[in-house]
């Protein structure tokens, strides 16, 4: 599992020396390159006189304490994950999203597999397991799992020598197949996946990601971090 920031909004040089040519200060140019800053910035246009305040975090709290959405919506970040198939397929359920996933219809399956722990089923809550199984089970349960990628990879490539196509040979892989997808969202939709999947009650090697995710973010928006209560 592996997450990193690609990309996020930032202001154009055009409207920099646009706002430098009406005498903004060196100080505010400098700070609205900060896309925090940039997002406040377009919060206050229907109260142009303050558009240039060095102040942020009053209002970026309080659309936050309030549900003011729309700010949130201004900046956009994309993230790329490493991470299996099976838990891709959870991710991209979060359809306000937009996603680039590596394509074994296109290319060779050669980004290797994802081992995960045994853990056990909890009887009481169907999206819950319990990590209390023995030393032995677990061991038997990490030989399954290089087994199976193991089988699964010679027969793929098998299947490829003798001509079968990407598209078809890829059924003989299992979930555990690493792939890599690239998450473009607002900073609102990124909330309300790290504080959905972050907490308790979505699968562990989800919630890692999302954990992780939440780490890239506040190394990116420490401001929005600390108000989030992220950092």
């Amino acid at each position: 599992m592996n997450v990193r920031l690609i990309s996020k909004t930032e202001v154009s040089q055009e409207h920099l020396r646009a706002l430098a040519d009406e005498s903004a200060s060196a100080e505010f140019l400098a700070v609205l390159q900060e896309p925090e800053a940039l997002m406040i910035y377009i919060a206050r246009v229907s109260a142009p006189a303050s558009q240039q305040k060095l102040e942020f975090r009053g209002l970026l709290e309080y659309c936050y304490q309030h549900g003011h959405w729309s700010v949130f919506e201004m900046i956009d970040a994309t993230l790329e994950i490493q991470t299996s198939r099976a838990i891709a397929q959870q991710i991209l359920r979060h359809r306000s999203f937009v996603f680039q996933e590596f394509s074994q219809r296109y290319a060779e399956a050669r980004l290797g597999f994802e081992e995960v722990q045994a853990r056990r089923q909890d009887l009481k809550n169907r999206q819950n397991s319990i990590d209390d199984m023995s030393q032995q089970d677990q061991d038997w349960f990490q030989e399954a799992q290089k087994e199976v990628s193991q089988r699964a990879l010679v027969l793929y490539d098998e299947a490829r020598r003798r001509g079968i196509a990407k598209e078809q040979a890829r059924f003989l892989l299992p979930l555990s197949t690493r792939t890599r997808l690239y998450m473009k969202g607002s900073l609102r939709q990124w909330i309300h996946y790290v504080n959905l999947r972050a907490a308790d009650g979505t699968q562990k090697e989800h919630q890692e990601i999302a954990i992780a995710a939440r780490h890239v973010l506040a190394m990116e928006f420490p401001l929005l971090a600390s108000v989030l209560g992220w950092d």
